[in-house]
């Protein structure tokens, strides 16, 4: 990473976002938190970003490729798609009954 570049707003809202995980993980207070987030948002480069979380530790990655998005798209459309049987179902039925 060459820490001249120029940082852009996903860079600063990546760190912000790994920010708030150290504060819920109980590695920051809400003070320091609350002056690293400001300090983000006045940061020029990658390495100014950089310096707020190097006293910290690296993240843990998620596992796989573990996808809860596409894990919960999934879920959506097996529950849409029994929906859909079930009103096909109903449907056949009141015809039959009819």
């Amino acid at each position: 990473m060459d820490v001249e570049l120029r940082a852009s707003d996903d860079d600063r809202n990546r760190v912000v976002d790994e920010l708030h995980q150290h504060t819920a993980a109980g590695r920051l207070t809400l003070d320091e938190f609350s002056d690293r987030a400001g300090a983000v948002w006045t940061a020029r480069t990658l390495g100014d970003l950089a310096s707020l979380t190097r006293d910290l530790p690296p993240l843990p990655r998620p596992a796989g490729n573990a996808d809860p998005v596409g894990h919960g798209r999934r879920e959506l459309l097996m529950v849409f798609a029994a929906a859909a049987l079930t009103l096909l179902l109903l449907g056949g039925f009141l015809a039959v009954t009819r």
